[in-house]
């Protein structure tokens, strides 16, 4: 703790503390609303001390006018622990605000020693919800490797809220159903959840609802007994068996027939089943989470989803959002696959080019994160140098005429500068393309560029560049 910002009118409470805090603690105190919100936007505070009728305008005997207050105080600083400061005949107020989201509470006149003791615990219990959350982060980055890492990996203010949801749901058996676009990792956000279960050491099984034909989904979900049914030659055990103890991953869920449905909806609410063609009643251990590129209340709405299935599934909901919306990941996304294609493909692809991470941050990417994946493992493959070129990836995709104007045209700069610096980016890419068709030849890249080999020089000197970089077997791209 080392700033506290007072904001209060009572002239005894502003005598009273400065005696409260040690000197190394910056106090300021202030007298009003106004100043009260000029001097928490000038510096991050720790705590705030905030009587109650500056808190909320004069107005404290209405709950929701405190709830309100509160809640808008914590939404613009979110960092800062508030201690409301009350009346000896407004306590019930004070204990609103606490239930509203305040820290604590401190009543007219203030003691020191209380006020110490106040603030010292708030920011105590500050302290440990910081390091259980650094804790909760360091346990699913070190319990997350392969795709999970990778799926961990964000920017994104949107991808935060929903790994805190994990958080929150990994620990409990309720029924999880994702949402969101096909290609956002809704299995990798499965498995996630899985291992940060009490679950994580049990069997995770995957099913794909959709790609099993409508006449075998129960029979794979629920198993079957011996001649059941023509083919039945053997009893089997289903899906929610395997899982035992562990997580069944239901995807596409919204592509399941009437018939499996209302099985489905009796494994959620009175857990247990049959298998096909048996009586014996199964109650299996399983954590259930659901998924769905579709919105399943329309599908109600149109009669081919049960109502009560929905609610059975949308226990706790998760949306993922599309990699168009979360655009400050794509960088960390396609360099993990870069380094994950590297030793798969035996390349040493070691950066992307500026003109393809422009390209990517323009396109829409219809397909997500499978599909970013899956033009990064095409690039590694096309590509012979260490650099992730435009010419390995599709011309419809990238687009890189455009990019490249927008990248020369540096408006920021002044015209001389900015034609220095487009001048440079073309001399230099000029010069690597012909010592890469020369085979790192100087003689070779004067011929094609028509200029003497003492030009060549100097201007490989210029461009900190070396001919035995473009030796064949240098690792290089001909262009």
């Amino acid at each position: 703790m080392r700033y506290v910002l007072a904001a209060t009118m009572d002239p005894a409470a502003l005598a009273v503390l400065p005696r409260c805090f040690t000197p190394d603690i910056d106090l300021e105190l202030s007298r009003s609303t106004a100043g009260m919100k000029s001097r928490l936007a000038a510096r991050a505070h720790d705590i705030a001390l905030v009587d109650m009728d500056i808190l909320c305008g004069g107005t404290t005997t209405d709950y929701e006018t405190i709830r309100q207050a509160v809640h808008g105080f914590r939404q613009q600083h979110p960092s800062v622990d508030l201690i409301v400061l009350a009346r000896a005949d407004a306590i019930r107020q004070a204990v609103d605000a606490v239930r509203a989201g305040a820290g604590n509470y401190l009543t007219y006149p203030l003691h020191p020693e209380e006020v110490r003791l106040v603030t010292q615990k708030l920011h105590e219990s500050a302290l440990v919800r910081s390091e259980l959350d650094y804790l909760r982060d360091r346990l699913i980055q070190g319990r997350s490797g392969g795709d999970e890492g990778i799926v961990l990996d964000t920017r994104s203010p949107r991808m935060r809220e929903v790994y805190d949801k994990i958080r929150l749901v990994a620990a409990t058996r309720s029924t999880v159903l994702l949402t969101g676009e096909t290609g956002t990792g809704k299995s990798l956000i499965a498995r996630l959840i899985h291992s940060h279960s009490n679950r994580h050491g049990k069997r995770f099984i995957s099913v794909h609802c959709g790609a099993i034909p409508e006449a075998l989904v129960e029979s794979e979900l629920f198993g079957h007994e011996k001649g059941a049914f023509t083919g039945a030659i053997r009893k089997k055990p289903g899906r929610f068996e395997i899982a035992e103890g562990g997580t069944i991953f239901l995807d596409e869920i919204g592509t399941i027939g009437p018939s499996v449905q209302i099985k489905l909806l009796n494994v959620l609410q009175d857990r247990c089943f049959q298998r096909v063609g048996g009586e014996t009643v199964i109650r299996p251990d399983v954590r259930v989470v659901a998924a769905t590129n579709e919105d399943l209340s329309t599908l109600c709405a149109q009669g081919r989803f049960r109502r009560d299935l929905y609610y059975r599934l949308n226990v706790f909901p998760i949306d993922i959002p599309p990699l168009r919306e979360r655009k400050e990941d794509i960088l960390q996304l396609a360099e993990a696959f870069v380094r994950r294609c590297n030793p798969q493909r035996s390349r040493d692809i070691r950066a992307i080019h500026p003109d393809v991470i422009d390209a990517f941050m323009r396109y829409d990417w219809p397909g997500n994160v499978r599909e970013l994946e899956n033009i990064i493992e095409r690039a590694c493959i096309l590509e012979g140098g260490e650099v992730l070129s435009p010419e390995a990836f599709p011309a419809e995709f990238r687009g890189l005429p455009h990019a490249v104007r927008n990248r020369a045209l540096d408006i920021s700069l002044p015209l001389e500068a900015a034609r220095r610096h487009a001048l440079g980016s073309f001399e230099r890419e000029y010069l690597e393309r012909a010592l890469a068709t020369s085979g790192g030849s100087i003689k070779g890249a004067a011929a094609i560029a028509g200029v003497t080999t003492r030009q060549i020089h100097k201007l490989m000197t210029r461009h900190s560049l070396k001919k035995e970089d473009f030796k064949p077997g240098s690792g290089r791209l001909k262009k």
